[in-house]
């Protein structure tokens, strides 16, 4: 090797590296330990930089961060690309060796404890799984419309997943669905987004309106709006998928049809129940759908006859699952989701403290360390799950304004350098950073503002803890890493 490798290698490193970004990551640290000092605080604390509160560890868990990101720029790029898999396995092992893990904290196994430090290696997955994913998809060859490479990528994602849930902690193993943001960016069709988004709309309809009765019929409002969504999906699909504007009017005009007849006999001659009706017409559309697709041997036909057939089963999968399976406590959660009850002092509590808190805040807030709700601790897990409701009552509208606009900028930012790589690996790779930090932000804050599930996980530099600061920092820095050699002469 030259001898002024090392020498060339260094100074080209730190000129190459996106400041913006690290400029943006340092903002978002300052930012998170002023919220995690106020939801920490208590009235008459003068010691918020000691070790022994939360703000005075948070500084440690940044000062560790911040040396991390550094050892991790000062890396070789390729060592990421060439042990990929070893680190992905390692962690795969991890995550199964913490399912059995003895000590369990609010329910779940997964953490590591080892004396006074604790480690959540779910955290860590993260990177790891978006590394063993870019470095197959990059592999020569590789092509995301082949079902087995296709197969193969989605079994890189969710094994980590399965591991995560044997740990019994659901909210971490969900983040990765993000990396089919990833997928869908490097040609996955968006059949696959469209049906996951049916489904959650299937879950919210159908459950929140399966008790109330259309018309004068007992006909479930919920169980109609689905079956009749089902039918409307599938016959627009002809449509988009197949091109047939013909089949599309004629599959339309008998599902209006017949249901419009239905309807009226239900409620003019003599009352039943019109979901009857609407299964037997829905048997009907995918019985015609698998009829074409043998006819004209087009198999996107058979493709769209499964997704009906498979919206069908999901939805009373759901509810049975809802009603039959799930634990009372969850059942309460979604129910309080979904409006269907309050439970203001029970599972509803979280939700509802931080809607006050945020709502509290005003327009600029209360100002630093000068928040009740926070100070007096009605809101559990304040300095973690639900620290953006301490951001809306110190800081207001503008404040939580500022910090939803760094994140833009962070995410935004991620793309532009993804789309910049030269090499397949780090453009996949900066996709899957920028999809877990979007799923992140949206789930958390979502989640405070009682607009999404609460399935705790933690928003990006601002929940106290070292596990998902470090987790974030290794997913962003790697990125940064992988960037800033793109254009380094290799000798």
């Amino acid at each position: 090797m030259p001898s002024n490798y090392t020498a060339d290698r260094q100074p080209g490193v730190l000129r190459s590296l996106d400041w913006w970004t690290i400029g943006i990551y340092i903002a978002l640290l300052t930012f998170g330990w002023v919220s995690v000092c106020g939801a920490s605080y208590t009235y008459g604390d003068t010691e918020i930089f000691s070790l022994s509160t939360r703000s005075g560890m948070q500084i440690v868990w940044i000062g560790t961060s911040i040396c991390l990101g550094f050892v991790l720029l000062m890396m070789d790029d390729r060592f990421y690309d060439t042990f990929a898999y070893v680190i992905y396995g390692l962690l795969v092992l991890l995550l199964f060796a913490t399912i059995f893990n003895p000590h369990s904290i609010k329910g779940s196994r997964s953490w590591l404890v080892m004396g006074p430090l604790r480690l959540q290696p779910a955290e860590f997955a993260k990177f790891a799984t978006a590394l063993a994913i870019a470095k197959f998809m990059s592999a020569y060859g590789f092509t995301i419309k082949n079902w087995k490479h296709f197969a193969g990528a989605c079994g890189i994602i969710f094994l980590p997943m399965l591991c995560i849930v044997g740990q019994r902690e659901t909210g971490s193993a969900l983040v990765y669905f993000s990396f089919f943001l990833m997928l869908y960016r490097e040609g996955m069709s968006g059949a696959f987004l469209f049906t996951g988004l049916a489904m959650v709309i299937y879950f919210v309809v159908g459950i929140k309106y399966e008790e109330i009765l259309l018309w004068d019929t007992p006909t479930s409002l919920g169980k109609f709006v689905v079956l009749l969504l089902v039918q409307i999906f599938s016959s627009v699909m002809v449509w988009v998928y197949v091109g047939d504007k013909g089949r599309t009017r004629l599959l339309l005009t008998y599902v209006f049809g017949v249901t419009g007849l239905a309807l009226l006999f239900s409620e003019f001659v003599i009352p039943f129940d019109v979901v009857w009706i609407q299964l037997v017409l829905s048997a009907c559309v995918i019985g015609y759908l698998v009829y074409n697709a043998m006819n004209t041997r087009f198999a996107n036909y058979f493709y769209i006859a499964l997704f009906a057939l498979g919206s069908i089963a999901f939805f009373y999968s759901a509810d049975y699952v809802l009603n039959d399976v799930m634990q009372p406590h969850q059942r309460v959660r979604i129910n309080v989701l979904l409006g269907l009850d309050e439970d203001l002092a029970g599972a509803g509590y979280n939700v509802h403290q931080s809607e006050i808190a945020i709502g509290s805040g005003g327009l600029q807030g209360k100002g630093f360390l000068n928040g009740t709700q926070t100070k007096l601790k009605f809101v559990p897990e304040q300095d973690t799950d639900f620290i953006f409701c301490t951001v809306g009552e110190e800081e207001g509208f503008l404040g939580s304004a500022s910090v939803l606009v760094l994140f833009l900028f962070l995410i935004l930012r991620l793309m532009y350098l993804a789309d910049r790589q030269p090499f397949k690996f780090g453009r996949v790779y900066g996709y899957c950073v920028a999809g877990i930090f979007l799923f992140h932000l949206f789930i958390n804050v979502g989640m405070v503002l009682g607009l999404t599930p609460v399935i705790g996980i933690p928003l990006p530099f601002f929940s106290y803890g070292g596990s998902s600061l470090w987790g974030f920092t290794l997913l962003l820095f790697i990125f940064l890493r992988i960037d800033a050699g793109r254009n380094l002469i290799r000798q």
